[in-house]
């Protein structure tokens, strides 16, 4: 009994015996560097103590968990306005940049290339030094600026990806702009929108940990309380091993999210049957009799 051989695809040739034995050798000399580098770090942090009982200590004690469970309720809290204000800002811009209106357009331009190009950390500074505005309120503002310009962005090229017969047909049918961009350009647009809006909401989520320097009290906040007491020996590490992996986790499941999102617009829409009335007899015209 003969093997046939595997069928080659469009974007690559299926690998030979030779080509597969010698990924198999890149993956074990991989794999195993990166246990070696893992064993490494672990063997540093157990010379360094950092796995000693006093250093864990405080994350037994319930005063402590509250606190950590508090200052991730105001990350989440931050993040959830930030994001909201972002997504209506950037499309309030990017309606302003295709506007018709050259005065609208440039200022909207203006807007976004100033706010894009402004460090979120100067304007949250501003916010909070100059107007004098609360912990969070100044946080969320200077998120909600920088992420709604680059949000701004992505809008508008997302609209302006899909193809012009869409837009010219829709004007044919005698809709206004407003109703093109609305219900026939939008729609398209939001699959190829979503990934870069979803990364951008990430990035939201990750920088409320500036808000630390402006003496909120969310999650890295309350980490560097802990990290910087004396009682419990200095548990830098210990509270960094605790944080990060829940940031990561929570990017991930906003990401997560975004595929779920977007398997769910992939989805063809399904047709119901519509009974259609049997055929009859029109009207005779005169002179067929």
């Amino acid at each position: 009994m003969t093997r046939t051989a595997p069928a080659a695809t469009a974007l690559y040739d299926v690998p030979g015996p030779a080509a597969r034995r010698r990924h198999r050798t890149y993956g074990i000399v991989s794999t195993t560097l990166i246990l070696a580098a893992a064993g490494w770090i672990v063997f540093l942090l157990l010379d360094t103590g950092q796995f000693s009982g006093a250093k864990w200590t405080p994350f037994a004690y319930k005063g402590i968990q509250e606190l950590l469970l508090r200052g991730l309720g105001n990350t989440l809290k931050a993040f959830a306005y930030a994001a909201v204000l972002s997504l209506a800002l950037g499309a309030v811009l990017a309606v302003g940049r295709l506007s018709d209106h050259r005065a609208v357009r440039w200022v909207s331009t203006l807007l976004v290339e100033f706010f894009r190009a402004m460090p979120v950390l100067v304007m949250i500074f501003f916010v909070f030094v100059a107007l004098k505005a609360q912990p969070l309120t100044a946080l969320v503002t200077g998120l909600a600026l920088y992420n709604g310009s680059v949000l701004a962005e992505v809008f508008r090229t997302g609209i302006n990806s899909v193809d012009r017969g869409q837009r010219e047909a829709a004007y044919a049918l005698g809709m206004r702009k407003t109703q093109v961009t609305t219900y026939v350009l939008a729609p398209q647009a939001v699959r190829a929108m979503l990934p870069t809006i979803i990364s951008q909401l990430v990035v939201a989520l990750k920088d409320t940990s500036l808000g630390f320097l402006i003496t909120y009290e969310e999650f890295l906040h309350a980490g560097k309380l802990i990290a910087s007491n004396l009682d419990y020996d200095l548990p830098f590490i210990p509270v960094v091993m605790v944080i990060s992996p829940i940031y990561i986790g929570l990017c991930m499941l906003l990401s997560w999210f975004a595929t779920w999102v977007a398997r769910q617009e992939r989805r063809s829409p399904k047709t119901k049957a519509v009974e259609v009335a049997p055929a009859e007899p029109g009207t005779v015209l005169p002179g067929m009799r």
